[in-house]
């Protein structure tokens, strides 16, 4: 699914319950601005994924923040997001950056 960003950040939620094997609850927010996580501004939107085993980002650079466990992605001029595998269990990341 397309998606309009400047910058995305991708961070893993709790699980609902602890017997859950497979995946995890993630989240991508979408901002209107670069470098979100370094302002107090909200997400404009917040895609939820209940059961993700992976995250695959493809062409894009990344930056990993150890402080929060977070992927922030910026500067982009495009962006798809899909699921993929069996079970659709892949959140693929793609798109172009400035």
């Amino acid at each position: 699914m397309k998606q309009k960003a400047k910058c995305i950040i991708v961070s893993r939620t709790k699980r609902e319950f602890k017997t859950d094997d497979l995946g995890r609850p993630c989240n991508v927010a979408l901002f209107n601005i670069n470098d979100a996580h370094k302002t107090t501004e909200a997400p404009m939107k917040i895609l939820q994924f209940k059961s993700i085993e992976k995250v695959v980002v493809k062409g894009l650079r990344v930056d990993f923040f150890l402080a929060g466990n977070d992927l922030i992605i910026n500067k982009l001029k495009d962006l798809d997001i899909s699921l993929e595998g069996p079970k659709e269990e892949n959140l693929v990341i793609t798109g172009k950056q400035e």
